[in-house]
């Protein structure tokens, strides 16, 4: 069994771009606002949902491991 994530975006961040829909169709949705929010909570580990936070124009995305609270992406500095 492989890694669960619990995926957030920081809506006072986000812009509304739309990047993290067009890479992760099934990872995110726009509300009416244009602002981004995960479609669940916690998902599988999912690569298309890691390429949205990587490729995130303004870095609103953040994943953490479900279970542990690792934080998976933004990578430390």
């Amino acid at each position: 069994m492989g890694d669960r994530w619990r995926v957030e975006v920081d809506r006072s961040v986000c812009i509304g771009s739309g990047m993290c829909v067009l890479t992760a169709p099934g990872g995110f949705e726009l509300d009416t606002a244009r602002q981004s929010h995960p479609t669940a909570p916690e998902t599988d580990a999912d690569e298309k949902v890691l390429e949205a936070a990587e490729g995130c124009p303004v870095e609103a995305i953040t994943i953490t491991l479900a279970d542990g609270g690792e934080i998976v992406f933004p990578p430390e500095e």
